[in-house]
This record gives structure tokens, C-alpha cells and sequence, in this order.
């Protein structure tokens, strides 16, 4: 693992405080499974958060949001980019206000209803998405790179098969 995590080391975290260190060989084996993807998925998190900071000055939550405008050229709803982004109204209220003050996003009423306000990126926010977004994937094919193209994919498919057995999980609650 990594060095202990602080300020200076964003995006480290310490095999002394992470998630997966706090299980003993006693535990279930999927409590030890489940801490183990959480404690991957902080760090790769983190390692994302500090690069964004550090080279573009932006913030994981702007990053996301300029990316679910980017995936709709048409537009979102502000309550549709609220339930992408799993935050509350007011979250993406603060932060749609923001990015309209920088010139990133502008806010239009939706035709057929003034109540409703659409969002879509502007050229300026296109155009800064679009270099954050080079950078973004390299990062992530770097912190990846540890894994042979093979071990990715099983990876994958595995987790992919996870998500199968929550979802029919979820429906079945």
C-alpha cells in the first residue's frame, strides 16, 4: 500500500487506517471481500480527487457534473442532473450558480414550463471538460497499469457479475 495519509499526501492512504486493514482473518469472507473493494475504490478515488486539484484546479463534483452535461448535449433537467449525481437539489443549486458565474454551464427555462430550468454546457465548459477528460482517463489507465490487460478484464467481468446479483437483489426488497 501507500503512505500514511495527510495533508501534502492526498490520495494516499496507509495500510494502518485503511478500511480493509481493520478486518481480521475471523471476519466473513465477504465483509473482508466488501473492505477490500472499498478500501480500492477510496484510493483510486483520492488519487483522482488530488490529480484534478493539483493540475486543473477542479473538483471531483464539478468534474462529474460537467460530464453528465457532456453526455447529453441537449441539456438536463436540474432535477434529472441531481438524480444522476445521487446529491440533493441544493447541491447542484450551488454548484449549477457557480458554474454559470464561470462561464462553464448556462441555465435556460425549458419550453412549455418556466418553472423548469434546463442546463447545458457552454463552449467554454466543452472545451475545459474536454481536456479534463484526457487527463481523467489517463489517470485512471495509470492507476490501473499494475494489472495485466487479462486480470483487468476478469476484473471486470466479476465485478460485472456483482452488480447483477445487487440489482436483482435490490428489485427483490
Amino acid at each position: 500500500m501507500a503512505e500514511t495519509s495527510h495533508a501534502g499526501t492526498a490520495g494516499r492512504v496507509s495500510a494502518a487506517v485503511d478500511f480493509e486493514s481493520r478486518a481480521s482473518q475471523a471476519d466473513h469472507a465477504a465483509l473482508r471481500l466488501w473492505l477490500r473493494l472499498f478500501t480500492c475504490s477510496l484510493m483510486v478515488e483520492r488519487g483522482i480527487r488530488a490529480r484534478l486539484r493539483e493540475r486543473y484546479f477542479i473538483t471531483l463534483a464539478r468534474f462529474d457534473y460537467l460530464a453528465q452535461l457532456e453526455r447529453s448535449p441537449q441539456g438536463l433537467r436540474m432535477q434529472e442532473l441531481s438524480r444522476r449525481l445521487m446529491v440533493t437539489g441544493g447541491n447542484v443549486t450551488g454548484l449549477t450558480r457557480q458554474l454559470v458565474a464561470e462561464g462553464l454551464v448556462d441555465r435556460r427555462r425549458a419550453d412549455g414550463d418556466r418553472r423548469v430550468q434546463v442546463i447545458r454546457l457552454t463552449a467554454k465548459g466543452r472545451k475545459t471538460f474536454d481536456a479534463v477528460a484526457v487527463a481523467h482517463e489517463r489517470w485512471v489507465v495509470e492507476l490501473f497499469g499494475g494489472l495485466k490487460a487479462d486480470e483487468r478484464d476478469r476484473l471486470h467481468g466479476l465485478l460485472g457479475r456483482l452488480k447483477a446479483v445487487l440489482l436483482s437483489k435490490a428489485e427483490d426488497a
